[in-house]
């Protein structure tokens, strides 16, 4: 039989981890089989921010791609090499930093490093739908709403 962690909470007096749960369970003489994280959006994008587009200029060594200077909230802002068409100064953007892990539709998962794109150093990816698993679509960047708040999580 499965049951959800989440229904199963509601009728307990205190917060328990799942593992802990598990463990509570089983001491009990209900045996847990085992217990996997549900999640609707696969990595339920951790480690993604919201971004700023700060700047865009034409990539020295490629006609497709833009250098872009992006502001995650916190320092400096991130230089990141972009193939997007749709890409402009002043978009809210979802932003995989350095050490993210994101998981495309189509793809294995793929965690961000520093990365020299035709000579330029990248640090960080600006996210398609498609890339970060809320959709299909790679035709550009998602741009979020001009209110989104630079530096919260994605």
């Amino acid at each position: 039989m499965t049951i959800s962690y989440k229904w199963l909470s509601e009728y307990l007096p205190v917060t328990v981890e799942p593992e802990r749960l598990a463990r509570i369970l089983t001491s009990i003489g209900l045996e847990v089989e085992s217990f996997e994280k549900f999640e609707e959006i696969k990595g339920g994008l951790k480690g993604l921010v919201i971004g700023e587009v700060l700047s865009t200029e034409k990539h020295p060594n490629a006609d497709k791609l833009t250098l872009t200077k992006v502001s995650v909230g916190n320092g400096e802002p991130l230089q990141i090499v972009c193939g997007a068409p749709n890409v402009e100064a002043g978009q809210k953007v979802i932003v995989a930093k350095v050490g993210t892990t994101i998981y495309p539709v189509n793809n294995e998962p793929l965690t961000m490093k520093i990365a020299k794109i035709r000579n330029v150093e990248s640090y960080g990816m600006i996210c398609a739908e498609d890339e970060v698993g809320l959709g299909t679509s790679h035709a550009g960047i998602m741009v979020l709403k001009e209110d989104a708040k630079v530096g919260l999580d994605a």
